[in-house]
């Protein structure tokens, strides 16, 4: 099938939309779940406001060169120390034709051009998208299992040790925010927590850990509360303890609603923790890396936008 990979422009906005909307909850309806998207296709124009917002230009698409129309779309997030890959889809009907390995192999040659480790965090239940990426060289470096909470109207009532100590971020918290995730995850984004923090579209919300005995940041936390990605994350934090003073006071900015959450496997007392508070299990990711990877200290709470890899 031919078609033109190229650079996305304003113009695609609404059928970029359309086609997440489409692929997406096609992928999930077919496998016996439900959809992801709800409230039709201009719910999903977020991804393309923020990502264009935070890294103009850095949109591709394959265009079918008979039709004209979108075959499948992705966005890249070029960042200090690495590049993330932000949603990938593909329009059902164009499922095997190629056009999402292209627009893959598009970015992957960027990523080298640029010397970066290329992340993305990935479905580990969508066997064929895991597959495309595997095949192509990235490598799953990390498990997560996606949590969800509902929240009373009335918020969130539990109070863990170290509440105290989270407070809103400011634009002052970066320089440490960027020194403490490079410690622990060998990757710097200081547009995404200025981003978050400017919260300029009243969508977002982003919190510090501040340690009592230091003064230093020792943890950090995003959530976005728009109905099509209410999610919680980025971020990080030096340890279990830390996160769960961060989970709470991240929940605490969604009352009556139902946020998403990444939780690494391996942290035990963050994971009990979250069941206690009564979350359940709604689905499991891999961070997959091409290139270099240093694994992760602490603990690391991903998102998909702005996608953390």
């Amino acid at each position: 099938m031919s078609f033109t990979v190229r650079t996305m422009t304003q113009a695609d906005r609404h059928e970029v939309s359309e086609l997440i909307y489409i692929s997406i909850n096609y992928w999930y309806q077919t496998h016996g779940c439900p959809p992801i998207f709800t409230g039709g296709p201009s719910s999903c124009d977020i991804f393309f406001d923020v990502y264009e917002t935070l890294d103009p230009g850095c949109g591709i698409v394959a265009e079918h060169n008979e039709t004209g129309k979108l075959m499948a779309s992705c966005f890249y997030h070029p960042r200090e120390h690495h590049v993330s890959l932000g949603i990938m889809t593909a329009h059902p009907n164009h499922f095997g034709s190629g056009a999402g390995k292209a627009l893959l192999q598009f970015i992957i040659d960027f990523s080298e051009d640029q010397q970066k480790p290329l992340r993305l965090t990935q479905s580990a239940i969508n066997v064929d998208s895991f597959s495309l990426y595997n095949k192509t060289g990235f490598v799953p470096r990390h498990a997560y299992q996606d949590m969800f909470l509902e929240i009373p109207e009335a918020g969130f009532a539990h109070q863990p040790e170290g509440l105290s100590h989270v407070r809103p971020a400011t634009g002052h918290d970066i320089p440490e925010m960027s020194e403490l995730e490079f410690q622990l995850a060998g990757i710097t984004r200081d547009k995404d927590y200025q981003y978050l923090i400017e919260n300029q579209d009243g969508l977002w919300s982003m919190s510090v850990y501040i340690c009592p005995e230091s003064g230093k940041v020792a943890g950090f936390l995003g959530s976005c509360s728009h109905p099509a990605t209410n999610l919680i994350g980025p971020g990080i934090a030096v340890d279990d303890r830390v996160a769960i003073a961060l989970l709470a006071h991240q929940l605490n900015q969604h009352p009556g609603k139902t946020p998403v959450f990444l939780l690494p496997v391996e942290s035990e007392t963050l994971v009990r923790t979250a069941y206690d508070w009564g979350a359940r299990n709604c689905e499991m990711h891999f961070c997959q890396v091409y290139g270099d990877f240093q694994p992760f200290q602490g603990v690391n709470i991903p998102t998909f936008m702005p996608e953390t890899g």
